[in-house]
């Protein structure tokens, strides 16, 4: 009897809300406003049981370097480079503005994306034209050039925490790991095709780079967009979207073959509406749990998701696998298998 009162003892105690499990990828919304899913929210800080720290669109909620909720950032992933990703704004402080309208001061022409790759010596990965232009951003900033980054092995394992930023950019397809000194394993990264355009605006361009545009009403086209499969050491697989619309390669490549068990949808209406966001979830990429991203509104009041919202629609549309709504600040934990095992 006291035998299987202990097991019941520790089966509760596995089960409670909020405990810390092991071997687990911490993802941690980086949100406008504590506590809720909000308009500008795009940036994801992902960590791996190792320690490795990879931060995905920083985009214009997080207050530049100085964020405290950063802490180390060993990687930093870019999608493309609109201004609500790369971040021509940032959060002008915790909860400033309204959810559905947060407050932000300018980044450029540095970028918030370019600013905490300076500040936090991190490799900078993404598709190899976009890479070279967020590397000139950080040279710009620190008053020196930056190198490749230094790689090792078929693997192209880069080890981390850096002496400075580097680039660690690649073609589609293409891939990379970083890992901790001393570890065997870390984060796989690869760039996978995002059908969405990609330029930057002419305030982010230096004056030279501006004058040829201006006359015609021109942007800079920076390289192809881009997704990412994050790959983990415990053996969790995330596919992050980046800005798409929906595509064949949703099935082919990202479902069949990386067979991710958590996807990170953008739901924007410019892109990939609800309906269709939804259609690929369940359809095509078919993973475990789905993390709705980019909803562009004030998505929750209080916690709890509005409804009548966009990211209501997409809820609902989704069916047979659990949904987690990105809530700023709150940290969720997946274990190997895609399970959400703590905070969820």
């Amino acid at each position: 009897m006291r035998a299987v009162l202990a097991a019941l003892l520790m089966l509760a105690w596995w089960s409670m809300p909020g405990r810390a499990a092991e071997n687990t990828v911490k993802i941690t919304p980086l949100g406008s406003h504590a506590g809720e899913y909000c308009a500008n929210d795009r940036a994801l800080l992902f960590e791996d049981p190792t320690g490795v720290r990879v931060l995905y669109d920083a985009g214009a909620s997080i207050a530049g370097a100085a964020d405290t909720r950063l802490g180390d950032v060993h990687v930093v992933l870019l999608s493309h480079a609109h201004g609500d990703h790369i971040g021509n704004n940032k959060a002008a402080g915790p909860n400033a503005g309204t959810c559905a309208k947060p407050d932000t001061v300018t980044a450029l022409p540095a970028t918030t994306v370019g600013e905490i790759a300076a500040a936090k010596n991190a490799a900078i990965m993404t598709g190899s034209d976009m890479t070279a232009f967020v590397a000139k951003k950080v040279e710009t900033l620190r008053g020196a050039a930056i190198d490749n980054c230094p790689e090792s092995g078929l693997e192209r394992a880069t080890t981390v925490p850096l002496v400075a930023p580097c680039r660690a950019g690649v073609q589609l397809g293409g891939r990379r790991v970083f890992k901790l000194a001393g570890q065997e394993r870390g984060v796989q990264v690869t760039v996978v095709f995002a059908e969405h355009s990609n330029n930057a605006i002419r305030p982010m361009l230096s004056e030279a780079g501006r004058a040829p545009l201006a006359a015609d009403d021109l942007v800079a086209y920076v390289g192809h967009a881009n997704g990412y499969i994050l790959g983990f050491s415990n053996g969790l697989r995330v596919y992050l979207s980046g800005d798409t619309g929906i595509m064949a390669d949703m099935k082919t490549i990202i479902g069949d073959f990386y067979r991710p068990q958590l996807a990170v949808m953008n739901i924007s209406s410019t892109a990939e509406p609800p309906e269709e966001a939804a259609y690929a979830v369940n359809t095509l990429i078919r993973p475990a749990v789905v993390i709705p991203e980019h909803a562009s509104e004030g998505a929750t009041e209080g916690g709890k998701v509005r409804a009548g919202s966009r990211t209501e629609a997409f809820i609902k549309r989704v069916k047979g696998r659990k949904t987690v709504v990105p809530l700023s600040g709150r940290t969720f934990e997946f274990d190997g298998k895609g399970r959400c095992v703590a905070r969820c």
